[in-house]
């Protein structure tokens, strides 16, 4: 995924005390060439190996769903597979797990097929 530079400067200059949302947005791949998994089954495999990560900072899953249907918006755009959104304390815990050596970086890129990150406040 192509990291939007703008995007990151705006959560670098977010308030240091006030916590940081990150919404997933995943479209997983049919099958995982690699393993024959199918992105599903790939990615429940990344977040039971990154929760100890979450538990050693402060983060937390606050919600896991599957989309269900467009609302407002365009009714003939498919949508994805999954929406996760991720509590972190501040934005700091952020930056301290994407800066972890061993987190599963690997693992969750080979599940999805594409994705995207949106920072909330």
């Amino acid at each position: 995924m192509k990291l939007n530079e703008q995007g990151l400067e705006q959560l670098k200059s977010f308030a240091d005390d006030q916590p940081v949302f990150m919404l997933n947005y995943l479209n997983y791949k049919e099958v995982v060439s690699e393993t024959g998994k199918t992105g599903a089954e790939t990615y429940k495999a990344y977040l039971e190996a990154a929760m100890p990560f979450f538990e050693h900072i402060e983060a937390e899953i606050i919600f896991k769903g599957k989309p269900m249907a467009t609302i407002l918006g365009p009714a003939d755009e498919a949508l994805w597979d999954e929406v996760l959104i991720v509590k972190y304390a501040t934005k700091y815990e952020f930056f301290k797990l994407a800066q972890i050596k061993d987190y599963p970086h690997e693992l969750r890129a080979s599940a999805l097929l594409d994705s995207r990150l949106i920072f909330c406040r």
